[in-house]
């Protein structure tokens, strides 16, 4: 019976998962015991889980005892196919942002109420910054973030607008200058943070419009740099990223 958590195979999935999801962005290693409290588990029953998972290549127990997430759920997550398809179109053009501005260039999703970041290019000239491939951040105070928030649907903006929190002296936490921000975004095609997410990192973003066949153009991700000032080449960045985005959007629409 599905969802039916008293079938013994079912409560042994939903254990594996819940030792799966302990790991997140800021829980990329973990010891046994903090597994079992993030999974709500007894400390043998995690031991004998994350065991198996671990002999399934699904978790890797380092030397000093603690676990990160295995080379299989690695090799799996990039057969997702909003990760395999949208990653392989939009690399070249990624490059070719890189190569334009030697900036730190990403490519991002929503999911759910965060940003996902897809993938992520950078060298040694790029701004330090917090993002990382697979990381997720919140959607109102990065550049890619606002570009998804600004095309999510109502819900999604109402549950983040009542979650504002300050995570540098520069982020926006009023909702009404948030909102503002938005529909410029909307009008403009393009969103911009000065700040808000880490000091030193300014960031340009712009959408990636997916069209269906008969239907409107959907914004399906974004694409954006990170700088340290906007200050200058503000017009080439831009002109960079669109061209980018347009390249993708097209060859996702064929």
């Amino acid at each position: 019976m599905a969802g039916n958590t008293s079938v013994p195979g079912a409560r042994v999935s939903a254990r594996l998962l819940a030792i799966i999801g302990a790991f997140d962005d800021t829980h990329r290693v973990l010891r046994l015991s903090a597994i079992a409290e993030r999974a709500h588990l007894t400390l043998p029953t995690a031991h004998r889980l994350v065991g198996e998972l671990v002999d399934g290549r699904a978790l890797e127990r380092r030397a000093d005892g603690t676990y990160v997430v295995g080379p299989l759920l690695w090799e799996v997550g990039l057969l997702a196919p909003v990760q395999a398809e949208l990653r392989q179109i939009a690399e070249p053009f990624l490059h070719d942002v890189y190569a334009a501005t030697l900036a730190t260039v990403h490519l991002a999703v929503r999911d759910g109420d965060e940003v996902l970041y897809l993938d992520r290019m950078s060298g040694r000239a790029s701004v330090p910054i917090v993002s990382r491939v697979g990381s997720r951040l919140p959607l109102y105070c990065t550049g890619v973030g606002k570009v998804l928030l600004a095309h999510a649907p109502p819900d999604v903006q109402q549950r983040v607008f009542a979650s504002l929190r300050r995570i540098t002296p520069h982020t926006i936490t009023q909702p009404a200058v948030l909102g503002a921000q938005l529909e410029r975004v909307r009008r403009e095609d393009v969103a911009s943070t000065v700040e808000e997410m880490s000091l030193g990192g300014c960031s340009l973003a712009v959408p990636v419009r997916r069209r269906e066949a008969g239907g409107e153009p959907e914004v399906v991700a974004a694409i954006g740099v990170v700088v340290p000032s906007l200050k200058r080449d503000r017009q080439r960045l831009m002109g960079a990223l669109q061209v980018a985005a347009r390249g993708v959007g097209r060859i996702l629409g064929a």
